[in-house]
């Protein structure tokens, strides 16, 4: 994908979600499971299975239980190790201590099986008890490129104003990330978070009108992609 076009992402379950968000024209798929629990990592044979149906970047969740904390971080970095042996290279995490910490010992764990790959911190950021404060401990972390946050944990619509902000200030120390908007984000805010000059959008339910029992509408997608390139 070409720098200067905004970023599409979308959720992903299976290899008919994958096929329908890239034909729709996502640029990347967010790989999950169980949505019920806000999205886990996906088996191996599914990644496999998305892997070999698209060609687009995937980037998969490394979480194994719903809420923001690591839990059995040894489990995590099994399975995200059979994820690296299985191809994966772009991937997704974040987590917090009981204080709304980011939980450094979890994240740099994960981040060294990860090996340099590519990694969005996702949205604990909008749990955190100082977000500037976490993206000033992340910073020097090897792969983080994104964080996917909607400015507030509530969603995007309480969250517009931090996230103008934030992206004001990009290119700061911590704020050199791409910001990744995503949690509740509907077409109506997209013209103000373009004129706050954010460039990366994440749809979850919005490319699914149906629900989520029901698969990515390519339809959905295109409608998003024809306005954030509009």
């Amino acid at each position: 994908m070409s720098s200067n076009r905004a970023v599409l992402e979308v959720i992903a379950l299976d290899e008919e979600d994958a096929v329908a968000a890239q034909t729709g024209g996502a640029d990347r798929l967010e790989l999950v499971t169980d949505m019920a629990a806000d999205g886990l990592t996906p088996s191996t044979a599914s990644f496999a299975a998305i892997r070999a149906a698209v060609d687009i970047p995937l980037r998969v969740m490394l979480r194994l239980t719903d809420g923001f904390a690591a839990g059995d971080v040894d489990a995590l970095v099994d399975r995200a190790e059979e994820l690296r042996a299985a191809g994966a290279d772009e991937f997704v995490l974040g987590f917090l201590t009981a204080d709304g910490e980011p939980d450094l010992v979890a994240v740099e764990r994960l981040v060294a099986v990860l090996d340099g790959c590519r990694w969005t911190f996702h949205r604990a950021i909008d749990r955190a008890a100082d977000r500037d404060g976490l993206r000033k401990r992340l910073a020097d972390l090897p792969g983080l490129d994104t964080y996917l946050t909607a400015g507030a944990a509530t969603g995007v619509d309480d969250g517009l104003a931090t996230l103008a902000a934030e992206a004001a200030r990009t290119g700061e120390p911590g704020y050199e990330p791409r910001i990744l908007v995503g949690g509740g984000l509907r077409l109506d805010h997209h013209p103000t978070l373009r004129a706050a000059g954010l460039d990366a959008f994440h749809i979850g339910g919005a490319a699914r009108p149906q629900g989520w029992t029901a698969p990515v509408s390519p339809e959905a997608v295109r409608t998003w992609r024809e306005a954030i390139d509009a």
